[in-house]
């Protein structure tokens, strides 16, 4: 029988996964959760620019792919379930009118990552930057990272960290979507002139430090392709799992 998680703190009980209670953020308005058997999905609205459906599998598919049927039936089928590769493969090759959206990996952090040394640049200081800094760090993002799914004001994007050369973001990193328990790091992009001489590093090594100390965990999503990011990441202490998106065909 298919049991709905009435709070946070049951479905955390239950299954402590960073990438499902991510999924979850507070388990309050429109989240929800559920679970059967040994598997469980977790759901909310405007995650990373869309509305996720996290999927944890135990021992066998069919539980997995029963949760999924049952998430999209209440939620819509606007949600696009997400989890580890091999499992997410066998859902939607289950599932009627599920097809793969892309690939790419979630990384997660339990520890503090060591401070950065002293920079051999000329730079101030990494630290939250003020709202006030919004249009110097879209203009940013726009040039450098058009890509970016965090931007200052969209819905979710907490705040921004940065370190400033000659006045100006020289490279930036963003808290979004945080979940009570799983700090999330989004945005990172840097200047051109300033890349290849640790500057996201060192912005993300910050960022990081201060999520795990507010939320005990971090994490984050990159491209698979994306090897100079994941290289950075797996320095600070974050470890990699692939995971697989899929949506429902209209």
């Amino acid at each position: 029988m298919i049991h709905e998680f009435t709070g946070l703190a049951e479905l955390r009980a239950a299954c402590d996964d960073d990438l499902l209670v991510w999924a979850a953020q507070d388990l309050t308005g429109r989240a929800r959760a559920w679970a059967l058997g040994d598997a469980v999905v977790a759901a909310a609205p405007d995650i990373s620019r869309g509305d996720r459906l996290a999927v944890l599998g135990g021992t066998r598919t069919a539980p997995a792919v029963e949760l999924v049927r049952h998430a999209l039936a209440e939620l819509g089928p606007g949600y696009r379930p997400f989890g580890e590769r091999e499992l997410m493969r066998r859902v939607t090759g289950e599932l009627t009118g599920l097809t793969v959206a892309g690939e790419f990996s979630w990384m997660s952090l339990t520890r503090l990552p060591p401070p950065a040394p002293h920079p051999a640049w000329d730079a101030g200081p990494v630290g939250w930057l003020d709202e006030r800094d919004d249009e110097e760090v879209a203009a940013l993002l726009a040039r450098h990272a058009p890509g970016s799914y965090a931007v200052p004001g969209a819905v979710g994007v907490r705040r921004w960290a940065g370190v400033r050369i000659d006045g100006m973001p020289a490279s930036v990193a963003a808290e979004a979507w945080s979940a009570p328990s799983v700090g999330f790091l989004a945005g990172v992009a840097t200047a051109a002139r300033w890349r290849g001489q640790g500057m996201a590093e060192r912005v993300c090594r910050w960022v990081s430090r201060e999520l795990v100390a507010a939320h005990g965990r971090a994490a984050l999503m990159v491209d698979d392709d994306n090897l100079t990011a994941i290289a950075v990441y797996e320095r600070l202490g974050y470890r990699r799992r692939p995971v697989l998106a899929s949506y429902v065909i209209a």
